[in-house]
């Protein structure tokens, strides 16, 4: 009888402590930084790391603590330093070099005739953009694919290309936006 009675009484007091928990995670909850959350809303998403972090959020949230500079996006570029400088209300300054250079926009095209089928670039995709199975041919999905290069390096046969992406296409009636 006590056994039952001292699982009953841990058991009801755990239950407690959990509801405690859960309470106090809604009440105390802390909402995400809005000046980070702002400023990774300008970075082009490429995930790329050549800022010197490993995705766009943990560079939003270093510009946002004052840890890095606005110019460490070569994959954003001058428009983006510029946005970022005035949404933080500061000077805008040129693209730092030695974090790369601004390309145009681009995206990797695998050669699937020389593709080994190693699986290295899918492994080095930080947005999942490459298919394919081991000892089989891989493709890129075009619309997912931020034009980052990680994939390049990894691929021992160098069957992938960076491509330039095509111009939008613009109505012959309606002029350019400014």
């Amino acid at each position: 009888m006590s056994l039952v009675l001292a699982v009953g009484v841990l058991t009801s007091l755990a239950m407690a402590i959990g509801l405690l928990l859960a309470w106090a995670t809604r009440r105390f909850q802390v909402a995400g930084d809005p000046v980070a959350d702002a400023i990774d809303a300008l970075l082009p998403q490429t995930q790329c790391g050549q800022c010197g972090y490993p995705g766009c959020r943990p560079y939003a949230e270093a510009i946002a603590s004052g840890d890095a500079d606005i110019n460490q996006c070569p994959p954003g570029g001058a428009a983006t330093v510029t946005a970022l400088a005035d949404l933080l209300g500061r000077e805008a300054t040129a693209l730092d070099s030695r974090y790369g250079v601004e390309k145009p926009a681009q995206r990797a095209l695998i050669d699937e005739t020389r593709c080994i089928g190693c699986t290295l670039c899918i492994q080095a995709c930080p947005v999942d953009a490459i298919v394919g199975a081991a000892r089989y041919m891989h493709t890129v999905i075009a619309a997912d694919c931020t034009g980052c290069e990680l994939c390049l390096p990894p691929c021992p046969v160098d069957c992938i290309d960076l491509v330039p992406l095509p111009e939008p296409l613009r109505s012959p009636r309606r002029p350019a936006p400014a």
